[in-house]
């Protein structure tokens, strides 16, 4: 689960990061944060990955958090992924590049995605449309967009 508001420990970057898997190296955490597009701007921290974050991640900018929840995610590698706006902090670039990577962690597996932005969606197989908490619209993209004064 990512959510829009990551929850981020007292401690460094990186060990913030391996809370997906403990298990992991460094390399992989390094790899994780790069598909996440945070390593830069980690790298740009005094301290880098051991930099710490702060009581909650307060240090942290909302899109340094999501980033960094995004690359727990990848590193977590789960059969079932839930993004909830887990976008919603970061500026269109940012997100096109982070929505490449999860291609990559949403390949062959299931993939629930809540999200207000159509960029965010729009390569899903299957978007459903909400209104007033029932599905209004169900359909892939191409199928929704085609529907006559749809929502």
């Amino acid at each position: 689960v990512v959510p829009q508001d990551c929850s981020l420990f007292h401690d460094t970057v990186f060990n913030n990061i391996l809370y997906g898997r403990l298990d992991a190296t460094e390399e992989e955490v390094i790899a994780a944060a790069k598909l996440a597009e945070i390593h830069d701007t980690i790298m740009d921290f005094p301290k880098g990955y051991q930099t710490l974050v702060g009581e909650r991640g307060l240090k942290l900018s909302g899109g340094e958090r999501q980033r960094i929840g995004i690359a727990r995610c990848i590193l977590k590698n789960p059969e079932l992924v839930l993004f909830d706006e887990a976008t919603s902090a970061l500026d269109s670039a940012t997100e096109q590049n982070i929505l490449k990577g999860f291609e990559q962690l949403t390949a062959s597996r299931t993939s629930l995605i809540v999200a207000h932005r159509l960029s965010t969606v729009m390569n899903c197989d299957t978007i459903c449309v909400l209104d007033e908490g029932k599905i209004a619209e169900k359909g892939s993209h191409k199928e929704l967009m085609n529907i006559e004064n749809g929502k």
